[in-house]
């Protein structure tokens, strides 16, 4: 099959670029013709405020480029992962007058609240949910700037009222039934969203070794927890969890956990450590959509201790897979640690059962058959609606 990938690449790599790469590379070992058309926020730098704010809503730039790649490549499907701010909307126009069908990956829920987490001063905010995101521009939801938040809640706006989420996409991928329901509830068709979660790659299962500690991977902020994190570990020395990471708030982590704080690390070295720790953190605060951090423990029988709260708690199985704590509570945390710390029998247990969840939802095998699955379903889809057969 030939597949042309679009991803617009975040300033800062996260997780959408690492599943870019990892699903790219994954097609591509089964033998699929891949194409990557990437363009990254460093444009930004050199663009005017107006012309970024006009490419967000359309890009001319875009639209010719993936229409050059329609018809010189022609792909079967074209896979697009995040359009904001730089590929735009335009993608799927262009798609669709080449007749070419468009699966979208919902990596978080940006196409419902302009902030994309539905965070707001450290709440949930579902104020936006199925309704014009007028309210983002006066509350500075994107950035803090009303500039900002007023040129996504404009895309919005259009692309909504002209059907281009609803006519122009012809299979969506959620990443678990929450965020599924989610956009359901946002007014995205149903009938047009699959789920496929994110996977992990493991060359071996987890060896028998002692294992001991906590682990928090991931970007040093507020919406990722860290805050609830640091008042749940008062004596640090005591909790024993080494924060790896970068982000905003790594002053604090560097002030809190000392020598426990290990920076940034590669992922080769985070997943050594995780065949050594007892439990990961994931303490977040925001709707999460599929950390790429619980497939990865999962793979390394490590169990995880995270919020409550949406796919979160869908993805981890309380008592089985990992440990849930009230969402911003540090004391419940401060004591599901303890918890764990003490029983290090049935964290093992848990850890045992993480590993089964992975290699039944998360290997690259099994992410590849749901891959082929959702394109075989658009491409026919597809037909259907270009060719009326």
């Amino acid at each position: 099959m030939k597949i042309l990938i679009a991803h617009n690449a975040y300033q800062l790599k996260g997780g959408e670029d690492r599943v870019v790469e990892a699903e790219a590379g994954l097609l591509q070992q089964y033998g699929h013709d891949v194409e990557i058309y990437r363009r990254h926020n460093d444009e930004l730098n050199v663009m005017s405020k107006t012309s970024a704010a006009l490419s967000t809503v359309w890009s001319r730039k875009s639209a010719d480029e993936v229409a050059r790649y329609c018809r010189v490549f022609q792909p079967d499907l074209i896979h697009v992962h995040n359009t904001f701010p730089l590929i735009s909307p335009s993608l799927f126009w262009v798609a669709s007058a080449n007749q070419v069908p468009v699966v979208q990956t919902l990596h978080n829920f940006r196409l419902l609240c302009p902030q994309a987490t539905f965070l707001r001063q450290g709440k949930i905010c579902e104020d936006c949910l199925g309704k014009p995101a007028w309210r983002s521009i006066p509350r500075k939801c994107y950035r803090d700037s009303e500039i900002q938040s007023a040129a996504i809640t404009g895309m919005l706006a259009i692309h909504r009222t002209i059907g281009t989420y609803r006519e122009k996409i012809t299979r969506y991928i959620a990443l678990n039934a929450f965020c599924r329901d989610k956009f359901v509830e946002g007014g995205l068709p149903a009938e047009k969203i699959c789920i496929k979660p994110n996977f992990a790659v493991s060359d071996a299962p987890p060896g028998d070794c002692v294992r001991r500690g906590g682990l928090f991977v991931g970007r040093l902020s507020t919406e990722k927890g860290l805050d609830v994190l640091v008042a749940a570990t008062p004596d640090q020395g005591q909790s024993e969890i080494e924060v790896i990471g970068s982000g905003p708030l790594e002053e604090l982590a560097k002030t809190h956990f000392g020598e426990m704080y290990a920076g940034f690390m590669s992922l080769e070295q985070i997943m050594q450590k995780m065949r050594s720790a007892r439990f990961l953190v994931l303490p977040s605060i925001c709707y999460e959509s599929s950390p790429c951090t619980i497939a990865e423990a999962f793979s390394c029988g490590l169990p995880v201790i995270t919020s409550r709260l949406g796919a979160l708690a869908e993805i981890v199985e309380d008592g089985v897979t990992g440990l849930l704590f009230n969402p911003g509570s540090s004391t419940d945390l401060a004591q599901k640690i303890a918890w764990a710390n003490a029983n290090p029998q049935q964290m093992l247990q848990m850890g045992q059962a993480a590993r089964r969840e992975y290699e039944t939802h998360y290997t690259p095998e099994r992410n590849h058959q749901m891959l082929l699955e959702i394109y075989d379903d658009a491409i026919i889809a597809a037909k259907r609606s270009f060719y009326g057969s």
